[in-house]
């Protein structure tokens, strides 16, 4: 589980910022909060905040730590294809342009009957990684414990957490675009290698994104062509907000010309009124709504099982507030979410934004200020101007409208065609 993940210089975030999923002392809704590795966890995050206040770049930051971590064995010894894949800075101040970005997280393993803790972390700048590490605690140990540490800056490796043998040769294999994580994953080091599948078990969707949403809208779950078992758990789950689509038909469609790429045509099938026949629609023709939960099913059930985190942006696009509650319900309803998954989600439907759904330290918000710089912050962090910490009782949707927290935009009336 994503006990925190923190990050510097990225994009609009010029300062530390931190997502803390460790559950504060309060009193709502305990029974959500998962107990592993002396830890008390929360399940989902939830980020509001204005157009361009910086929601989406808390999500690519977190991306980019993942995908460099599965990538950067690509960018050994090539530094333009470094340059082309570094992190982008805070651009608006001559330091930031020209320092170096940081992600690190802390985190359990799925499946880890020791329920150990790891915090795993890295610098990147101008010419490849400047510092790296990762440090482990035991569950009911105070302090973590170094498995390794690496400093361009005073040319330091130091690895007493891994084998002899392993650390030598990563030693001798490392480039500075190389993460030790990813290298030594390649070479079959254990404690790389977990790591290195942690990030990989994630998923992430952005919503918001015509691309991204046209491949999620393509992708078929395992076995559904095959397995009528299969079709009949998607039909079961498309009943828990639609229960028009009675089950599938799945046919093969012929290659053409000099394809060889197998596709598929698959219609929805309907009931007609007044009979016991059915009526078959392309699944193309069914609502956009309804297009991305079947998009989302096969993303879901892998989280899901595996216990991972689940990062979506714009998770209230195209979707009813009720069907994007029900989402959300799925992680905080421990009955289902029996491996611990956790849903962390950007969004604009302050619908959720409710005392009735999430606990105030499940409630996330970025602001950005007239430099232009992103800040994230906690509900439950939030003090008013005279000291006072959020109550459990306010209304969240309503006072967060009225600007009581921030994080929202300043409008002035649209007048495209008055004169000045």
């Amino acid at each position: 589980m994503l006990i925190q993940f923190n990050f510097k210089n990225f994009k609009s975030f010029r300062d530390d910022a931190t997502l803390d999923l460790s559950a504060a002392k309060m009193s709502e809704f305990n029974d959500r909060v998962i107990s592993v590795g002396g830890e008390r966890i929360l399940p989902v995050a939830a980020i509001y905040g204005a157009n361009a206040s910086g929601k989406s770049n808390v999500y690519n930051a977190f991306e980019y730590m993942a995908q460099y971590v599965v990538d950067s064995l690509h960018f050994g010894d090539d530094p333009e294809k470094y340059v082309e894949h570094r992190p982008t800075p805070f651009m608006f101040d001559d330091v930031s342009e020209n320092a170096e970005s940081s992600f690190e997280v802390y985190f359990t393993v799925p499946g880890d009957a020791s329920e150990k803790s790891y915090n795993y972390g890295f610098c990147l700048g101008k010419e490849g990684v400047t510092e790296e590490w990762m440090n482990y605690k035991a569950r009911t140990a105070r302090k973590y414990k170094p498995i390794f540490y690496r400093s361009a800056g005073n040319n330091e490796l130091d690895m007493p957490g891994l084998p002899k043998k392993a650390g030598e040769n990563l030693e001798i294999a490392l480039d500075k675009e190389v993460l030790i994580v990813s290298l030594g994953a390649k070479l079959k080091v254990e404690k790389c290698k977990l790591v290195r599948d942690w990030f990989v078990a994630n998923e992430f969707a952005d919503f918001g994104d015509a691309i991204s949403n046209l491949f999620l809208s393509r992708m078929l779950p395992a076995g559904f062509v095959e397995d009528k078992a299969i079709q009949e758990k998607v039909v079961k789950y498309f009943g828990s907000f639609d229960e028009n689509i009675k089950g599938f038909h799945v046919e093969e469609v012929p290659p053409e010309g000099e394809s060889k790429g197998v596709t598929y045509k698959i219609n929805a099938l309907h009931n007609k009124i007044g009979s016991n026949e059915e009526v078959e629609i392309p699944l193309g023709m069914e609502s956009a709504g309804t297009l991305k939960m079947f998009a989302l099913y096969q993303e879901l059930q892998e989280v899901l099982q595996k216990g991972s985190v689940y990062f979506i942006d714009e998770l209230n696009a195209r979707l009813h507030p009720l069907l994007v509650r029900n989402f959300i319900l799925i992680f905080l309803n421990p009955e289902i979410n029996v491996n611990h998954a956790q849903l962390f989600f950007t969004t604009h439907d302050t619908w959720q934004l409710s005392n009735q759904l999430l606990r105030r330290d499940e409630i996330w918000f970025t602001e950005k200020d007239n430099n232009g710089i992103s800040n994230l912050y906690s509900l439950a962090d939030f003090v008013d101007e005279d000291g006072v910490r959020i109550r459990k009782d306010e209304s969240y949707e309503k006072n967060y409208l009225l600007g009581k927290y921030g994080a929202i935009p300043t409008l002035k009336i649209i007048d495209i065609l008055g004169e000045k």
